[in-house]
């Protein structure tokens, strides 16, 4: 009985989570095509990306800290509140006649600071309703449901601005944040212990224990820095997709969505060969080979002429594959590797240290975009992936990693 009872808590929980999943999916999407169709400008996308990204790489650890001592499900209700107030203010500003960009910006980052709280929150919910032999299935069940978001959400964001204009579209974001707060109203869930006081001092001091811990294990050192190198040069070309469909494949609203839809359903396969198969293979040998696989797809996405626009499709794929690979196998490697109570500051360090720079790249992106051509940055990425890739072998203390990793 007490089984069924955590069960149908967590599931209620997530009905109303993967209702508001699929609708910021969707909503995030449709402005993405929007803005594409609207501007055609890589740097207006830059823009938007860096706006998007930015305040939770700042923000990430100290939401992180707060995190662990206060009430989640508060923080969850309030977070979805303050999202849903952010589509309201945006449906005001693209009903106006003439849309200012910079306050779509501000928006869009006062958006990804209610993400940066809702989303670790979310994660960090299990452990308080799930009993330990089950949050492996349950983690499970969670990537399943953001890999059928990730496809859902273009596709419900293609066609509700193939029919809607964008500042209507906008109302999904209204309708799945009610939703997941009704859900969250309705259920009970335990409080989480309070630990030190919560201050600039706990922050810094937890960012740095994490910085030690992998500073101190070099072949985790290397398998960082490889990894923050290659979401350097990919993230942003990735940024770019909806531009190179429009401007070098000659696509629209159907075909951005399709291409979003494929990347989100190749991610799902790939997290379902490693779910369903024991692979053999070494887990820093499959995130090297992630490295060339994603720098190949992207290089062939830029070098393809622009009939080739099937082609591009299944690189695409086989993309979402490999970024699902890389992601699983370096997400094992430190959850092996690290003790399990550091693991929050040891991740929110790496998403922290990875991102910045890429912002930084996202801006040369736009301007390169800009000015020599979306499908020359994605060549440029991809052979920049393909060198980190092949580099990353000749590591002599990430390959013992590895090794070390089989014992």
């Amino acid at each position: 009985m007490e089984n069924q009872k955590w069960f149908n808590t967590y599931i209620f929980i997530w009905a109303g989570q993967f209702v508001s999943m699929l609708t910021s999916y969707a909503v995030q999407f449709a402005i993405v095509i929007w803005l594409s169709l609207e501007y055609q400008s890589a740097e207006v996308l830059a823009y938007a990306g860096i706006a998007g990204i930015l305040p939770q790489a700042i923000i990430g650890p100290l939401a992180g800290v707060y995190i662990d001592r206060t009430n989640r499900k508060r923080i969850m209700i309030l977070s979805d509140t303050f999202i849903a107030v952010c589509a309201i203010v945006l449906i005001f500003i693209l009903n106006k006649e003439t849309v200012n960009l910079v306050w779509i910006y501000i928006m869009l980052g006062l958006r990804s600071v209610g993400n940066a709280f809702h989303s670790p929150a979310l994660q960090a919910l299990a452990p308080l309703i799930v009993p330990k032999k089950e949050l492996l299935r349950v983690a499970g069940i969670n990537q399943m449901l953001h890999s059928i978001c990730s496809i859902g959400g273009p596709a419900l964001g293609t066609v509700a601005i193939a029919i809607l204009p964008i500042s209507n579209v906008l109302y999904l974001d209204l309708i799945g944040a009610l939703l997941a707060i009704s859900s969250l109203m309705m259920v009970r869930i335990p409080q989480t212990i309070k630990g030190s006081k919560f201050s600039v001092h706990t922050i810094s001091t937890e960012f740095i224990d994490g910085l030690h811990i992998v500073s101190k294990n070099r072949g985790l050192s290397y398998l960082f820095l490889y990894a923050m190198a290659i979401t350097f040069v990919i993230m942003p070309a990735a940024i770019m997709f909806p531009l190179l469909t429009t401007g070098h494949y000659g696509g629209g609203k159907w075909e951005m969505g399709l291409v979003e839809i494929v990347w989100g359903g190749g991610m799902l396969i790939g997290g379902a060969v490693l779910g369903l198969f024991k692979v053999g293979m070494s887990k820093i040998v499959l995130v090297n080979s992630m490295y060339i696989i994603l720098g190949l797809t992207f290089l062939l996405s830029g070098v393809f002429p622009k009939e080739w626009f099937i082609g591009f499709v299944l690189v695409t794929a086989i993309g979402g594959i490999g970024l699902s690979v890389f992601y699983a196998c370096f997400t094992a490697i430190v959850q092996i590797t690290v003790k399990p109570e550091m693991l929050g500051r040891v991740f929110s360090l790496y998403y922290s240290l990875a991102v910045l720079p890429s912002i930084i790249g996202l801006l040369f992106t736009g301007v390169i975009a800009e000015n020599i051509g979306i499908n020359i940055t994605f060549i440029i990425s991809g052979c920049l992936a393909i060198v980190i890739g092949l580099l990353s072998y000749g590591s002599e203390k990430l390959m013992q990693l590895g090794n070390n990793l089989k014992k």
